[in-house]
């Protein structure tokens, strides 16, 4: 939880960890005091969309590039309405911004959204302990200087009593309560604004586990119409949508704890022969209602520096990435095959159904680090919905 005040200057902070580990520097955005897991991103960009990826609820981010601040902040660059994230930890002070779409210094949005930081602490120690020993719960406060440094006895035990991601179900936290279509497009340089859709050829049902909005705006820019329906939605509520397909979005949390309502409402969708894709926590999902299984990884793969083999073709992509869990490639029933594989550790990135028009894969094909190296995804889901 993040309890927020108002910061007269620039106040103590601290970051303990479930391990006893205990990190001390200065406080940044709100006062107040975060607990989560702690997770680390190797993105050099993006830290406005990372911040507000839904994906990212129940989490607290230590940034490994050293220059967060350095674009500023806009009201353009965001995943969701506000931050998912609980807090965020940084090896230098804020950067200034210096972008000419900068509207606002990125303390100022932290402080505005009620987010907690702390900057100053060894980040690279950090990384290497949730490397080592994987990634675990922490509490993160920020105190001003008038009342002096957080006690680490206090963090300590508010991280270890925290009950850690899982078995958590975060997709409900996060979800639209109802229905609503997407009317927004990629974003356009020279307009300096978003795009009105394309055309719409196809209509697509998006599931939102914790919908990233450039994934809706890419579909969109795609040619398809697209409603989005809650992530408790049944699959009698989406098929009534009459869609001619369904995207299964990425999210937060223990996909085995989302799976409790999800699994039943993808396998009535399985059934019904619509063609499917998922992203993400959309992927777990589908693997999940096709009878594989997942598991908690040591510490996750978050970044946009990540190499992502296709194994029909060969092809190499640079992907971006944010998950904690994984679905495992030996547990994939016969009939679905894997697709994609991480040249990082050669955990599964990709799966089909053999002769279906179904896929998935773990990555993020929409944030486009390559720049554009899995946009192609997107083309193969709309050819699925015209066959």
């Amino acid at each position: 939880m993040s309890h927020p005040g108002k910061d007269p200057g620039r106040g103590l902070a601290a970051l303990a960890l479930a391990d006893g580990s205990l990190f001390r520097g200065h406080g940044i955005g709100a006062l107040g005091t975060a607990v989560g897991e702690i997770c680390f991103n190797t993105a050099i960009t993006g830290y406005q969309e990372i911040l507000t990826d839904p994906s990212y609820a129940g989490q607290i981010i230590t940034f490994t590039f050293p220059h967060i601040g350095n674009t500023g902040a806009n009201a353009a660059d965001i995943e969701a309405p506000g931050p998912a994230a609980r807090g965020l930890i940084l090896r230098a002070d804020i950067t200034r911004p210096a972008n000419w779409r900068s509207l606002e210094h990125l303390d100022g949005w932290l402080k505005r959204h009620a987010l907690v930081g702390i900057a100053g602490i060894d980040t690279r120690r950090l990384t290497r302990l949730l490397r080592t020993h994987g990634a675990q719960s922490g509490a993160l406060c920020h105190q001003s200087a008038s009342e002096g440094a957080p006690e680490a006895p206090a963090l300590a035990a508010e991280a270890a009593a925290w009950p850690g991601l899982e078995g958590m179900d975060l997709a409900k936290q996060v979800s639209c309560r109802k229905s609503y279509d997407w009317r927004e497009g990629v974003w356009d340089f020279a307009a300096d604004s978003y795009t009105a859709p394309a055309p719409a050829r196809h209509h697509v049902v998006a599931v939102d586990y914790g919908a990233k909005r450039n994934i809706l705006r890419s579909l969109a820019s795609h040619g398809c119409r697209v409603t989005v329906v809650p992530a408790t939605a049944d699959g009698a509520e989406i098929l009534a949508h009459k869609p001619d397909g369904v995207f299964l979005s990425n999210g937060p949390g223990d996909p085995a704890a989302t799976g409790e309502y999800a699994i039943p409402a993808i396998q009535a969708l399985l059934k019904a022969g619509v063609p499917i894709f998922g992203i993400c926590l959309g992927h777990q999902m589908l693997a999940l209602a096709l009878g594989a299984k997942t598991k908690k990884m040591l510490f996750g793969h978050r970044g946009a520096n990540h190499p992502v083999k296709e194994l029909s073709s060969g092809k190499v992509e640079i992907t971006s990435q944010n998950h904690g869990f994984e679905v495992l490639a030996e547990s994939l029933p016969e009939g679905v095959a894997a697709t994609h594989i991480s040249l990082f550790d050669g955990t599964l990135e990709g799966l089909e159904v053999t002769g279906k028009p179904i896929f998935s894969v773990q990555h993020h094909p929409e944030a486009s680090p390559g720049p554009q190296d899995s946009q192609y995804l997107f083309r193969r889901f709309v050819e699925l919905m015209e066959k």
